[in-house]
């Protein structure tokens, strides 16, 4: 016997709300277009360009003093701190002095053996001396006692040169300065026990300043070349807004450092108090290019690892980027080896929001309403 279901009936207002439902997700969504956006473009042109590299420097001491102990021992005392001036023979650290005074107290009593043991020497060969007159002994047993005297000077002199070499040592306890100057790092500290020539302080010494800084690999022949013709760079400190001071290439590093691989370059900037440490930024000539490409740095973005440009397609006014090759800086423009050609159109604001493809449009700059003008105009009389 088949089973009878009751279904109730469906109210009409859910068939009601069904029904757009099902209207609502058959119904297609139109995509909103993208909005054409405004780019800023300007004609690529050639002309002469003087290219200039920047980088970034620092202004070092030109002798700069590593001060250790003469001696091995336990650091007790450090004087100065790091900033501090030091004047030439100022005491800067200090060591235990419980050992090497031990060790000239040492040798000056070795030294006091020797004297007496050469007294008596020198009075057993006199003796003897007269013993030989008198026939009573032998030339040979004279040589001998006279080699014996000989020998107790010798030990005399060794003694002596001993004691001397222990009271210096006992100087040595005391670190002193060199030289006039500022110290610029601490590199042991009290309680530490150093080995002789292990540095403990080191000391900018007044005088000569230079303006340190690195270059690539590239560049180090061009660099070369600049200083054997004596040439002088520009060297702009503090910062972008710095004052821009001379200075004269100096010292090129022999080799390449092992993790950068890039040369040192040392430029000589005088004798001028500049402080220590300071930032600077060295501005380096280069040869001057003939019909160089220059574009705005706003216009070079980064497209699949290496600098672009984007390129306007007037007829469509579409877009496409275009891949270069960057000569150097000539102040806040990009010099372009290759790429771009003169004749074409490069964007210079915008790069970052387009694409491949896409529809620009060229930017206008708003006119001033002539009704403002004729009211301020009007205002003014």
């Amino acid at each position: 016997m088949a089973n009878n279901v009751y279904k109730a009936p469906v109210p009409a207002r859910k068939l009601v709300w069904l029904a757009f439902i099902l209207l609502g997700a058959c119904a297609r969504t139109e995509p909103t277009s993208e909005p054409v956006r405004a780019v800023r473009t300007m004609e690529v042109a050639a002309a002469d360009s003087q290219l200039q590299y920047e980088y970034p420097a620092e202004v070092r001491a030109r002798v700069e003093s590593r001060l250790g102990f003469r001696v091995g021992g336990k650091i007790t005392r450090r004087l100065v701190e790091i900033g501090e001036v030091v004047r030439p023979g100022q005491i800067l650290a200090r060591l235990d002095p419980q050992d090497l005074q031990l060790g000239q107290d040492a040798a000056r009593a070795a030294l006091a053996a020797t004297k007496a043991n050469l007294d008596i020497q020198e009075t057993e060969f006199r003796r003897y001396k007269e013993l030989r007159e008198q026939g009573f002994i032998s030339s040979l047993e004279l040589d001998r006692r006279e080699a014996t005297l000989k020998a107790a000077r010798a030990q005399t002199d060794q003694a002596k040169a001993l004691a001397a070499v222990q009271g210096h040592q006992a100087q040595y306890a005391e670190l002193m300065a060199d030289g006039a100057g500022v110290v610029v790092a601490v590199d042991a500290e009290p309680g530490a026990v150093v080995s002789a020539g292990t540095t403990v302080l080191r000391v900018a010494l007044d005088g000569p300043r230079d303006v340190v800084f690195s270059v690539p690999e590239d560049r180090v022949a061009s660099m070369r070349v600049a200083m054997a013709s004596k040439s002088v760079i520009a060297v702009r400190l503090q910062g972008a807004a710095g004052p821009i001071v001379t200075a004269r290439l100096r010292e090129i590093g022999a080799a390449a450092d092992a993790v950068t691989r890039t040369f040192l370059v040392k430029a000589d900037i005088g004798t001028a108090p500049h402080r220590l440490g300071q930032s600077a930024v060295a501005l380096v000539n280069q040869a001057a290019l003939t019909g160089a490409i220059r574009l705005p740095l706003t216009a070079v973005f980064e497209h699949q690892g290496q600098s672009a440009v984007w390129l306007l397609d007037r007829t469509s006014m579409t877009v496409r980027p275009a891949p270069i090759a960057v000569a150097g800086a000539d102040g806040n423009l990009v010099v372009v080896a290759s790429g771009v050609r003169p004749g074409q159109t490069v964007v210079t604001a915008g790069v970052h929001t387009l694409s491949p493809g896409k529809k620009v449009r060229l930017y206008v700059e708003p006119a001033t309403p002539q009704v403002h003008s004729a009211a301020s105009a009007s205002a003014a009389r």
